[in-house]
């Protein structure tokens, strides 16, 4: 290869190298590294075309009850499998019409274009998990929304009302306050 070729190729070659790099750095933050499931940017966008596309489409939130208790009482190494069994758990439940998210910390989030069975669901995430010989409790707080049911079809507004939702199945006023229910 002549000098003039090379001078030529390099910057390509630099430039390449360089967009590969921000395309996998940018495929890893759409993916939580635990569980596998989708981050909060990678679930959104996937979520408002849902919306956008299905008017049945519903849209749940869920939060691991006590989980502090679980990592405290068996290891961070129970606390995380529990994370990744709950995630493939509500992927499973999601099947090809849904998509599955990790917001975060004990905090799922998904949304299907049609429920498959809401009732199925928190049965399915309460089965008690086998870890290193012990049988783990696990305990989930699900709340709901029919995107139909909402004056607009919008995430933030059915985010708003899942939350609502699963803190009133927690028990609890939720973590800004009493908040009515939108149905």
């Amino acid at each position: 290869m002549d000098t003039q070729a090379l001078a030529l190729a390099l910057p390509l070659i630099g430039w390449a190298s360089h967009t590969a790099l921000l395309t996998h750095r940018l495929a890893t933050a759409r993916r939580d590294p635990l569980t596998g499931l989708r981050t909060r940017a990678g679930w959104t966008a996937l979520a408002e075309r849902v919306i956008r596309r299905h008017p049945d489409a519903v849209v749940l939130l869920l939060d691991l009850d006590d989980f502090k208790h679980l990592n405290d009482s068996h290891g961070h190494a129970a606390g995380d499998f529990a994370l990744v069994v709950t995630a493939e758990r509500l992927s499973a439940w999601c099947g090809r019409h849904g998509i599955a998210g990790r917001l975060g910390g004990d905090e799922f989030v998904a949304i299907a274009r049609q429920a498959p069975n809401l009732d199925s669901l928190p049965h399915a995430l309460r089965q008690p998990i086998a870890y290193a010989g012990h049988r783990l409790p696990v305990s989930v707080s699900v709340g709901s929304c029919q995107v139909k049911d909402l004056p607009v079809r919008s995430l933030s507004d059915a985010l708003a009302t899942a939350d609502c939702a699963m803190y009133a199945a927690k028990g609890t006023a939720g973590r800004r306050g009493t908040r009515p229910l939108h149905r």
